[in-house]
């Protein structure tokens, strides 16, 4: 044990923290809800921006259709995992109580809130694409390495969302 280890578990404040309940509240059969639903809007989201790198190199107006469904999906998908996810930051105290939970939720609200702009401007006019939607999706793609980053440090460090059972 480092002596980070040792003052780490003597810490009253990471104790009390470490008490509290970290399961996932919405969960099917054990497996949670917002962990397996967050992979849609993040492989859209790359998808958009790899479909807008098709638009622009062969100027055919069929990725601009591919890029209004892709962005779409990536926004609503994105917002339904993001219901599931205030849902169990509201309704789990040890995920609550954790910073780094904090900062994934604004992340997040910020990559759907970039999302929906990125679906808006195609919506309006699918010309916009070039440059407005590219620097968008870039952006998209930036916010979903941050929140994904955030995301991992939560279940990976922080054990969040996991219900770990004992084999019998």
């Amino acid at each position: 044990m480092t002596s980070e280890q040792t003052t780490e578990s003597n810490n009253p404040v990471i104790e009390k923290l470490e008490e509290k309940d970290t399961t996932s509240a919405i969960a099917v059969a054990g497996h949670p809800l917002h962990a397996m639903s967050v992979h849609f809007p993040i492989a859209l989201v790359f998808g958009t921006l790899a479909v807008d790198v098709f638009y622009w190199f062969t100027a055919d107006p069929f990725w601009l259709r591919v890029g209004l469904w892709t962005s779409g999906t990536a926004f609503l998908a994105g917002v339904a995992a993001g219901v599931v996810g205030t849902a169990e930051l509201v309704l789990v105290p040890g995920i609550r109580a954790r910073v780094a939970s904090w900062a994934h939720a604004i992340a997040a609200v910020t990559l759907i809130s970039v999302a929906g702009a990125n679906w808006g401007i195609r919506l309006l006019d699918p010309a916009a694409v070039l440059p407005h939607g590219m620097l968008l999706s870039t952006l998209a793609a930036i916010l979903t390495g941050v929140a994904g980053w955030h995301g991992g440090k939560l279940i990976f460090d922080h054990g969040i969302g996991l219900m770990v059972s004992s084999r019998d």
